[in-house]
């Protein structure tokens, strides 16, 4: 890769989170997030430690390549790992793509706490304040309602149309039907 491609890196904090490029530290912080089955109850678990650092390595080199991605969340109180949250192109083709979609995967020992959605409200500023996104996208499973709720919570809105089988969820996998919702840059003036 060209060096004058690599992208100035974004990095960000809320009052309680550092959103930050990923650490070495993190790699087994997360590999126990993805061994959770409560955690991965709506998502395809990362069945080995080699394929959850595997899966790190790829988010760290996408932030270093475009200076921005899923983010590390870093609990600034205690100095821990608590999960990610950010932006991303999905690789998988779908039915409403290109697109920027927001996502986030916290350990459950950070759940109700209401991080998930302080995080992914600072997320989806830097989008639409300094990437200058006009739309961005999240999805989930039918059935995750958590999920579903902290993208109500953002001012997110069902796209009651954009139903869609996921194509990187197999054929008959009670995961594979997503629900779609939208967030439009807010009108300036």
């Amino acid at each position: 890769m060209a060096e004058d491609s690599i992208q100035p890196l974004i990095e960000f904090e809320t009052p309680r989170l550092r959103l930050r490029q990923w650490k070495e530290s993190d790699l087994a912080p997360f590999a126990a997030l993805a061994a959770d089955p409560l955690v991965m109850e709506f998502l395809l678990p990362v069945p080995t430690r080699a394929a959850s650092d595997a899966l790190a390595a790829r988010i760290r080199a996408r932030i270093a390549e475009q200076g921005w991605g899923l983010w590390a969340v870093e609990h600034k109180a205690s100095g821990e790992f608590a999960g990610f949250t950010g932006l991303n192109v999905p690789l998988a083709a779908l039915p409403f793509s290109p697109c920027v979609e927001i996502g986030w995967r916290f350990a459950r020992q950070w759940w109700g706490q209401g991080l998930a959605t302080e995080a992914a409200r600072a997320a989806l500023q830097v989008g639409f304040e300094r990437l200058g996104f006009d739309e961005i996208v999240a999805f989930t499973a039918l059935g995750n309602h958590r999920s579903a709720a902290v993208m109500e919570r953002l001012g997110m809105r069902e796209d009651v149309d954009g139903a869609f089988d996921h194509p990187a969820v197999p054929e008959g996998h009670a995961l594979r039907r997503h629900r779609l919702y939208r967030i439009a840059r807010p009108k300036q003036g």
